[in-house]
């Protein structure tokens, strides 16, 4: 098993007669990271689907001037 490292984070609390350090364990890097990944996945499939559903809702209207406004802000996602 690979030895890993523990980080603690410190937070002073100023109080009335004594000051108050505390000692924080950190959540790891790469915790952190998968996390982070994780959740920019699941917002960038959100917003993807949200846009391609009111693209799709401007096409059944026949609203042309909203289907070019969306497919502007639709075409960094086409990219992939």
């Amino acid at each position: 098993m690979r030895k890993e490292k523990v980080s603690y984070a410190l937070t002073w609390f100023p109080m009335k007669d004594r000051d108050v350090i505390s000692a924080k364990r950190d959540v790891p890097y790469e915790i952190k990271l998968a996390s982070t990944l994780a959740l920019d996945e699941l917002c960038y499939k959100w917003n993807k689907s949200n846009l391609e559903s009111q693209i799709n809702d401007a096409i059944d209207r026949g609203d042309h001037e909203r289907l070019v406004e969306l497919s502007e802000i639709y075409r960094p996602y086409t990219y992939e």
